[in-house]
């Protein structure tokens, strides 16, 4: 390790275990001092503490904070701990999420609101009050956790919208803060962890699989996926200096395959000028223009 990050100060999410866990070892190997964090003490296989504990037994300064970032008040909280026990922050990696997977048909308020306010409300308010202190000192490095669940998914469909909602959140806050020597980027990683390899969510990957859903390709890839350690160079990278000009893009990291995903674009137009499309003339146009080589990714099944 070459100190790229000393003397930075850095707020990972999710800390206790997992990809969290890796990435906030890893940038207190790169001299960086770390704030971890998960919701509460005695998490079985790791909390907050004990990756504290870690990066103390490194030599490097770390401290643990407990509390659900989905709670407004809690993230100012645990933004203003860098702060106060480190005078400042310069990097945050909003990472913790709660999954509840269920099929649309199945899904309830409650766990609509488990994936969505602790993925996405939590990148959220964290991201706002980091802004304040990041916008200030005109430097600061965002990274948010996103997935390919994003793309769309099956028996996700909470967990795929929150996924969405962080790409939009990060590509808005990259244009506001941009200017302030802010930059907010978005990964997807594949790696192996208690949240991707739990028996239920190894036998959704198989359901899918054996319905024709997803590629043996990625079937694989998912089932075997590398460990969080892999993910960890590529984020050093975006809070190192040398990527002061990476803003509001969204990446795939597994194992050493790096990707970024295209901008948006419109891909064809169907235009008319003058009078409005009658119904008849888009049947007619719309299969023939806008969607030339289409395929439906879920088309009816006979039963």
């Amino acid at each position: 390790m070459v100190d790229r990050l000393k003397d930075r100060v850095a707020i990972v999410t999710g800390s206790g275990q997992g990809i969290g866990r890796a990435i906030a070892l890893a940038m207190a190997a790169e001299g960086a001092k770390v704030v971890t964090n998960n919701r509460r003490r005695g998490t079985p296989g790791g909390d907050a503490e004990t990756t504290a504990k870690e990066i103390k037994g490194m030599g490097m300064p770390a401290v643990p904070f407990f509390g659900s970032v989905s709670e407004f008040d809690v993230a100012q909280k645990l933004i203003q701990s860098a702060v106060d026990n480190f005078g400042r922050l310069d990097i945050l990696v909003n990472n913790a999420g709660a999954d509840a997977p269920r099929m649309v048909w199945n899904m309830t308020k409650e766990d609509w609101g488990i994936c969505v306010d602790s993925f996405l409300k939590g990148s959220f308010n964290c991201t706002r009050h980091a802004c304040v202190r990041m916008r200030e000192q005109r430097w600061g490095r965002i990274i948010n956790t996103t997935s390919t669940a994003w793309l769309g998914a099956v028996g996700h469909c909470n967990y795929g919208a929150a996924k969405a909602g962080i790409v939009g959140l990060t590509r808005n806050v990259a244009r506001e803060m941009g200017r302030y020597g802010v930059t907010c980027n978005a990964y997807a990683p594949t790696a192996a962890t208690r949240f991707t390899l739990n028996e239920e969510v190894l036998a959704g990957f198989k359901k899918r699989y054996e319905a024709g859903l997803m590629t043996r390709e990625r079937f694989e890839e998912l089932t075997h996926p590398p460990p969080p350690e892999t993910v960890t160079p590529f984020i050093i990278y975006l809070c190192a200096d040398e990527a002061a000009d990476i803003n509001g893009q969204v990446f795939d990291v597994t194992g050493n395959n790096i990707a970024i995903y295209s901008e948006p674009v419109k891909k064809k137009v169907l235009g008319k000028e003058e009078g409005l499309w009658s119904v008849e003339e888009l049947i007619e146009q719309v299969p023939r223009v806008l969607l030339e080589g289409y395929q439906n990714p879920a088309p009816p099944r006979l039963q």
